[in-house]
């Protein structure tokens, strides 16, 4: 989440308008994420996020998006939940971008994450992903192996501002990924696609809900479980902890069994992960406008993951145990 777009109080009255939530208490931005414009809204009926899509979301994913919540819902996953105008519509338009409002999730998210909290995530994990099952629309993942080289490019020439021989490591790893990922073939369906510690919601010690589902697509389960290692489980100093990889793919296999394929296929995939965000955050750190309300992070963060995950022989070294 973040805020690029802001929204004049005029507008957000005129929005508002065509939706039975009452009077506005409170309209605030929310400055964490990096993707879309986000604002915190209280009203005299309810609290809402109210998400304006910004350039780099293509409009026609919205319907996915948006359905994907309910869906999820509807088969067992605390999920926010898209809100209707009077109309019957949820995607609207405010200040020249589609907007939507959703129902507000309670609960906190936790800055570090304990073994305990890897084992809830895995759980809900693949609860997410047995509860897309059946969910009728796709959406490639653009995030993926072959988006991964167009955002290399992107940056290359650039990138020594943000480290020394940053090109030259980011092409290494591309050309052992590229060819590794096309050998793959895995179970796949809808993943969450970036389930980080601020995407998930805590009340007390369990776990109340997942968050901000604008980079979910079908792609690999066991990629899905990547994400989240290279996420939940290495330390401020970026050394990996066992115990909480252990915590989370004992939870996510008791759930939802993995294949001996998936298992050895996770060193690849976290490197895959790995890439996926070094690259994102080092385009965003370079491109991101000055002044936008938003908090960018760090690619550096992804090298030093990367660099784990490439002396990974296979899945124990993420606490793996058959």
């Amino acid at each position: 989440m973040a805020v690029y777009t802001e929204v004049p109080y005029d507008e957000l009255a005129a929005f508002l308008r065509a939706y039975d939530i009452g009077d506005v208490l409170s309209f605030k931005g929310i400055a964490e994420g990096v993707e879309n414009s986000n604002y915190l809204l209280d009203a005299t009926r309810g609290r809402f996020i109210l998400t304006l899509y910004e350039k780099r979301v293509n409009r026609d994913d919205l319907p996915f998006f948006l359905g994907l919540l309910e869906h999820l819902s509807a088969n067992g996953l605390t999920c926010p939940q898209p809100v209707a105008a009077r109309d019957g519509q949820a995607l609207r338009e405010l200040c020249g971008r589609p907007a939507a409002l959703v129902t507000f999730l309670e609960g906190v998210s936790v800055r570090r994450p304990t073994a305990r909290h890897c084992a809830a995530l895995g759980t809900a994990l693949a609860r997410l992903h047995e509860a897309g099952r059946g969910f009728p629309l796709k959406r490639p993942n653009a995030l993926s192996v072959g988006g991964w080289r167009p955002m290399a490019e992107a940056a290359r020439g650039r990138s020594h501002a943000v480290a020394p021989e940053l090109d030259e490591a980011i092409a290494a790893e591309l050309g052992f990924l590229e060819p590794a990922f096309a050998a793959l073939d895995l179970p796949q369906g809808v993943i969450h696609a970036d389930l980080f510690p601020n995407n998930v919601f805590f009340l007390g010690d369990e776990l109340s809900g997942l968050i901000d589902f604008y980079f979910a697509c079908d792609d690999a389960f066991a990629y899905d479980v990547a994400i989240c290692l290279n996420a939940w489980c290495f330390e401020a100093d970026q050394s990996f902890n066992v115990t909480k990889g252990q915590a989370l793919l004992s939870a996510y296999h008791a759930a939802r069994p993995f294949l001996p394929q998936e298992i050895a296929a996770l060193p690849t995939l976290a490197r895959g992960a790995a890439i996926r965000f070094l690259l994102t955050r080092l385009v965003d750190w370079l491109d991101t406008p000055p002044g936008a309300l938003v908090k960018k992070l760090d690619p550096l963060e992804y090298l030093k993951k990367l660099r784990f995950h490439q002396s990974a022989a296979d899945a124990s070294a993420f606490g793996w145990r058959p």
